[in-house]
């Protein structure tokens, strides 16, 4: 069963949680409105420190190469601490009552 959260005022989905990387309380308290219109937001564990990255489908109006989720595992591969904990959240649109948060 995938996860539904709401973090801020958008809803997530948790479709991969890579050793456990993803907690409710440190996304909430890093992320801002700036990933409101990435499609997804990927988190990773390196040096006790939670890091967030946005990425989007070539459709949305602030895709970039850089951020294009059908580049995630290259991202995570290049640019995360060697086999560390991390997660992805999917943005869906929806204020389901069956929410965690």
């Amino acid at each position: 069963m995938v996860k539904k959260y709401k973090i801020n005022d958008n809803y997530y989905e948790l479709i991969e949680n890579y050793k456990d990387g993803f907690s409710l309380t440190d996304v909430t308290e890093k992320m801002t409105e700036y990933f409101d219109d990435y499609d997804y937001v990927i988190g990773d564990w390196a040096y006790g420190k939670l890091r967030l990255k946005g990425f989007c489908y070539s459709g949305n109006p602030i895709y970039r190469k850089i951020n294009d989720i059908n580049n995630k595992d290259e991202y995570i591969k290049n640019y995360c601490a060697y086999d560390c904990r991390y997660f992805v959240l999917k943005k869906i649109n929806t204020s389901d009552e069956d929410d965690e948060a």
